[in-house]
């Protein structure tokens, strides 16, 4: 037998100070930076959030708290990599990660295949299994405005019984 879990995640920051982006691990010009405890990556905190949460253990803020200072500008690619060490040990495999960046600016989709590069190879799966993608908001709401952005993740976890 199997056992197979879904879970979701979702994660927002607002623009600050900055001439980048930091998103799926990749450094991404842009007319601001993200305001974050961390280094802002909202598409691997709600990864981390679906992985988390399928696996029935938390989420991003229980196992890396934004009032603990070792979590300070961390690369948000080494909580992954926790995360996924996590899963590994309680005997969880990733079937596949399908991740939607919702944002006016910065434009992706020159970055997305780096994106899913980077997320497979901390994630220890084929490239295959981790799809990402942007949407906008056509210029409604805050995200329309520019003033931040925000991703859903969304995961299929399976273990064996």
């Amino acid at each position: 037998m199997t056992d197979i879990r879904i879970g979701h995640g979702y994660d927002v920051h607002r623009f600050g100070e900055g001439d980048h982006v930091v998103l799926g691990g990749v450094r991404i010009p842009c007319h601001q930076g993200l305001i974050a405890h961390s280094d802002g990556d909202v598409l691997i905190h709600a990864l981390c959030d679906a992985l988390l949460g399928a696996a029935g253990l938390g989420d991003i803020g229980k196992h890396f708290p934004d009032n603990d200072d070792k979590y300070s500008d961390i690369d948000s690619r080494i909580l992954l990599r926790n995360v996924s060490a996590l899963l590994l040990e309680k005997g969880w495999v990733l079937s596949n990660a399908d991740i939607t960046l919702v944002a006016q600016v910065p434009r992706v989709a020159a970055y997305s295949e780096a994106m899913s590069k980077n997320l497979a190879d901390d994630l220890l799966v084929d490239v295959t299994a981790i799809n990402v993608k942007a949407t906008t908001t056509e210029k409604l709401g805050f995200i329309g405005r520019a003033e931040g952005i925000a991703a859903h993740a969304v995961v299929l976890l399976c273990r064996s019984v």
